[in-house]
């Protein structure tokens, strides 16, 4: 049996510590105010500390209320949007995806929209973290959107989703329009992407050319590396994968497409379980995911 206290003394809590009134947490659960006090009272008798500084028509929490406050929180967040799984109309179908944080911000958050638009019955749910994550072992997540590489395991598929083009961006502020390419390269601020897999010496030496001895600013996220060169810091070694709405607005653009040799690496990577490859949420999904990258249908067939 867990050993935690009585869940309607939570609930009162939560909604007083969230509200910051024993008023408005008694408004809210259609209780007396009287009622909250004495559950937030027994609740303070279990744990043997106050939980709140009593004002006069305000409530202050101790630190040990806060740090219980944000715990419980992400708790009733679950707990509510498992209740409104369950809710779901009989057709509705929730698909957990996980996503590499840039992947899924510069490129796949954009598209999520015409997804949700053509298939009505599918819930989103996203989360993101720059690891890779086993998918035997978190069952509440369907599919997986990794960078860099995926974990293998028994079970569970994973298809590379194409080569990605890796090339040098800039604000077009940056580039003046009588020195060459290779000068400004020689000069120009380089702007270092921390967990890329593609770093400035490989386009350098594919390149051949000296790569230039100066600092190098840096970032552990992709799509900061994007934001830091369309505010003119300097140039990003970036996908145009996930630069194509900066490229397409004119904020970036690439350096000597014509001129220097880009390089191109499978960057991103997708997993599913092998026992799920006909669910219909993640074949959906799949399909619309390879459509929107431009990869070729027969990639993802089981």
């Amino acid at each position: 049996m867990r050993r935690i206290p009585n869940f309607v003394l939570l609930r009162a809590f939560e909604a007083a510590a969230r509200l910051q009134s024993f008023t408005l947490a008694a408004e809210e659960l259609h209780l007396t105010q009287s009622a909250i006090s004495h559950q937030v009272k027994e609740l303070e008798e279990y744990f043997g500390r106050k939980l709140f500084h009593r004002r006069n028509r305000r409530v202050e929490l101790t630190q040990e209320a806060l740090r219980l406050q944000e715990s419980l929180g992400r708790v009733f967040d679950v707990i509510e949007a498992a209740c409104g799984d369950v809710a779901l109309s009989p057709k509705a179908q929730v698909l957990v995806v996980h996503c590499a944080p840039s992947f899924a911000a510069k490129w796949l958050g954009p598209r999520l929209p015409e997804f949700m638009r053509d298939h009505p019955d599918v819930t989103i749910r996203l989360s993101s973290s720059a690891e890779a994550i086993d998918l035997t072992q978190l069952q509440d997540v369907d599919v997986a959107i990794s960078y860099g590489y995926a974990l293998e395991r028994p079970g569970i598929t994973t298809i590379p989703m194409g080569q990605e083009r890796i090339v040098p961006l800039c604000s077009p502020a940056l580039v003046s329009s009588g020195a060459s390419l290779m000068e400004f390269m020689a000069s120009a601020t380089l702007i270092d992407s921390q967990l890329s897999r593609v770093t400035w010496p490989h386009w350098f030496v594919l390149n051949g050319i000296p790569i230039p001895t100066q600092p190098r600013p840096s970032f552990d996220r992709a799509a900061l590396v994007l934001s830091a060169a369309v505010d003119g810091m300097g140039v990003a070694l970036e996908s145009v994968r996930l630069a194509e709405r900066e490229l397409a607005r004119g904020d970036l653009i690439e350096l000597g497409s014509d001129v220097f040799r880009p390089l191109a690496r499978e960057t991103h990577f997708f997993s599913y379980r092998m026992s799920d490859k006909n669910v219909e949420k993640v074949t959906s999904f799949r399909r619309w995911l390879w459509e929107k990258a431009g990869l070729e249908a027969v990639a993802v067939s089981p």
